[in-house]
């Protein structure tokens, strides 16, 4: 049996930019993609700790270092510049391996540099 557990987590990032006419997804700086392992054009789920929105979009690599975090398309409605945001991603895991399992986590500062 797979078991769905949680792969990721980039905590409480702060929204730099949300820009309608882009295509769709979210930009996220691609250090802190990397630090949590995070793929390009993979599946996440977003919460937004401002106005309680979640929803899933896919990752786009932003410039490295850039610390930018951008809901594009029509994401740019589920929040604004500022909002702090959860960015979760997931995957399946044989029920043997789910008893060493540990997710990658990041905790972000008010400027997206990690803190842990």
């Amino acid at each position: 049996m797979l078991r769905c557990l949680l792969k990721a987590k980039i905590h409480m990032a702060t929204v730099t930019e949300s820009n309608l006419a882009y295509e769709g997804s979210i930009t996220i700086d691609k250090e802190l993609m990397d630090m949590v392992q995070m793929l390009p054009y993979e599946r996440v789920m977003v919460s937004n700790m401002n106005n309680g929105e979640r929803f899933e979009t896919y990752v786009i690599p932003g410039k490295h270092g850039c610390r930018e975090f951008c809901l594009n398309g029509p994401t740019a409605r589920k929040g604004a510049a500022g909002d702090r945001i959860i960015i979760f991603s997931y995957c399946h895991v044989e029920e043997h391996e789910t008893k060493d399992f540990k997710p990658e986590i990041t905790r972000l500062d008010e400027n997206n540099n990690p803190i842990d």
